[in-house]
């Protein structure tokens, strides 16, 4: 019976998110990257040409409620110490991009996802973060998304 308790009070699931690039720098890829290190890849790669680009992915969702404010997240694609996880959207020569002079990462935040977040998702419901895709420099947005709006339920 403990075992049961147990599995109840401390759960792992994956939620789905999705980062919307908004106006990216056209010409140079963005891509989601998968892996950490020296040892990643880019995949899901796009060229934006006039329209806006989007990410879709999942993280696993684990933490006791009891005890962590937040959840925590893993997988493939967090990036990130245990208190500051994040994506990254690889950009130009990152992305594997040889006709470029652009070489840049986003990072997107994973923080500020609550629990009460996590409960809203049924189905196909996802969690959703639009951010611009050009940075002050007329380059691609890179380093740490400023201002960032946060992640928000969409219902598919």
């Amino acid at each position: 019976m403990g075992m049961m308790v147990y599995q109840l009070k401390i759960m792992e699931s994956e939620i789905t998110l999705q980062i919307i690039l908004i106006k990216p720098t056209p010409k140079v890829v963005f891509g989601l990257q998968k892996g950490s290190g020296s040892n990643y890849e880019t995949i899901q790669k796009q060229i934006p040409v006039s329209d806006d680009l989007s990410f879709t992915f999942t993280v696993k969702v684990k933490g006791d409620r009891a005890k962590d404010t937040f959840p925590k997240f893993s997988g493939s694609f967090v990036q990130g110490p245990a208190d500051n996880k994040f994506v990254y959207i690889d950009i130009g020569t990152a992305a594997g991009q040889f006709d470029t002079i652009w070489s840049r990462r986003l990072k997107i935040p994973l923080t500020g996802i609550t629990w009460k977040d996590i409960d809203s998702l049924s189905g196909h419901s996802m969690l959703q973060a639009t951010v611009p895709g050009t940075g002050r420099d007329g380059g691609p947005n890179c380093a740490t998304v400023k201002p960032f709006g946060g992640w928000h339920l969409k219902r598919s």
